[in-house]
């Protein structure tokens, strides 16, 4: 089980106050990874890390926007100086806009396309570049089972994990001869703040069931294994692949 150990290691998880995010981050802390927390409310942040430090975790906290890259690279150069060495990054940041794709807002557009994809971008770049310098890392982007699936509504959410899928790829291509590993995880459907209006709805709610093989939402503790693996030893050839933790909801139709 060494090989899953995280002791020694240090994780900045973005968009990690709440939901998917602050999950991961509880799994990598109890699997001995000291943290860094990103958002950016820093009373939301500040409440994470107090929750997480009540653990025993070793935490600290950093607030700034993903999709500002002269607001990124500050940052990352005082985590790295003043914290210390980023081992794990996880992408997590992200939100979702629902609307027929004729009626969908160009502003809305933006604003989606420069959280869930410019971010991935931005973080990553900046992170890997110590990263190569150390000849390691991890590096885990969040994606979605719409990696691979559309629904009425989402197109533009559709399109932006789409393209985090295949930045993955390249992400990989570029930065596995390094000694860097960049994988995703694709989660199904999961009860979070993200998800609230759909769980809310009877008729999808009762439609997931029926459409999901193993019959339920996800929870987020679902995906503490998949994280916990991906950031360890025990995938350090494992590259380039997006985990899908849904369910099975891919595999029927």
């Amino acid at each position: 089980m060494n090989l899953f150990s995280l002791a020694g290691r240090r994780a900045l998880v973005t968009g990690s106050s709440r939901g998917i995010g602050f999950s991961i981050a509880q799994a990598l802390g109890r699997a001995g990874a000291s943290l860094v927390l990103n958002a950016r409310a820093p009373d939301a942040l500040e409440e994470a890390a107090q929750r997480l430090r009540a653990e025993g975790f070793d935490v600290a906290t950093r607030t700034f926007d993903v999709t500002d890259p002269a607001e990124v690279n500050a940052a990352v150069a005082a985590i790295e100086t003043e914290v210390g060495a980023i081992d794990i990054l996880v992408n997590n940041a992200g939100i979702q806009r629902r609307a027929p794709l004729d009626q969908f807002d160009d502003g809305d557009w933006r604003e989606l396309m420069a959280t869930n994809l410019d971010s991935v971008y931005f973080v990553s770049k900046a992170v890997a570049q110590a990263m190569i310098a150390r000849g390691a890392g991890k590096i885990i982007n969040i994606g979605s089972v719409q990696c691979e699936l559309a629904r009425p509504g989402i197109a533009p959410y559709t399109a932006s994990k789409g393209a985090v899928k295949n930045l993955t790829r390249g992400m990989c291509a570029d930065w596995a001869r390094h000694g860097l590993q960049v994988n995703a995880i694709g989660p199904g459907y999961f009860a979070t703040p993200l998800n609230q209006a759909l769980v809310e709805d009877p008729e999808f709610d009762a439609w997931l069931r029926k459409r999901t093989p193993a019959g339920r939402w996800g929870n987020l503790e679902d995906l503490h294994g998949a994280a916990v693996f991906l950031s360890s030893r025990a995938s350090d050839f494992v590259n380039g692949q997006t985990l899908y933790v849904d369910g099975g909801i891919l595999s029927v139709i």
